[in-house]
């Protein structure tokens, strides 16, 4: 978990990070254009996860805040990304994520957090530069199919700052299921879960 002051963020900048994906360039993870960062690594293990490759705790790839801030800001300057989705795993997981939080926010990105913890129990210090989380476990017995990027009934929506206030219809709002793929090499499949009904 979380171990780092805020004035000590500046000097970390090379700590590292378990990384198994960013989509540099996604609208299927949250409102406008932004980046996504799945984290390597889960020590909640909800039955059903649409993730379950990333809950082993094993090494993925191993990056600094710093090369994850350049991708960020090169995605800006490319793609024009307004901000940066964290999913998992578990993204708090990261001993550095208060790090790169803050830098992400030192840089001008909105910061939307998924998380299977319940936000009541989040570090305070990572809170105060998270512009929304999407909190609690997935439960399969409670299946959200009305809400966007929202697994299950139990998990709430929580605006943080006044940034993403205004965009809370985009989890809520009726719109086309959508699947990113992207093929580098190899090949990551992003978006919305359908599921089914008999």
């Amino acid at each position: 978990m979380l171990k780092q002051n805020r004035q000590d963020y500046r000097l970390d900048l090379n700590k590292k990070l378990n990384i198994a994906h960013i989509n540099v360039c996604t609208e299927a993870e949250g409102p406008y254009k932004r980046m996504a960062i799945w984290f390597q690594g889960c020590d909640i293990l909800c039955e059903g996860c649409c993730n379950p490759e990333l809950q082993e705790i094993r090494v993925a790839h191993i990056m600094t805040v710093q090369d994850v801030i350049e991708i960020a800001l090169e995605a800006k300057r490319k793609h024009g990304i307004e901000g940066v989705t964290l999913l998992g795993g578990e993204p708090t997981l990261q001993d550095n994520l208060g790090i790169l939080v803050s830098e992400l926010r030192r840089n001008d990105f909105g910061i939307i957090l998924f998380t299977g913890r319940c936000y009541d129990s989040l570090e305070k210090e990572l809170m105060v530069d998270i512009d929304m989380v999407i909190d609690g476990r997935f439960k399969l017995n409670e299946v959200d199919n009305n809400r966007n990027m929202i697994g299950s009934k139990n998990q709430a929506i929580i605006c943080i700052s006044e940034r993403y206030k205004k965009d809370v219809d985009w989890f809520m709002n009726t719109r086309e299921k959508r699947v990113e793929i992207n093929m580098n090499d190899s090949i990551f499949i992003t978006g919305d879960a359908l599921f089914l009904s008999e």
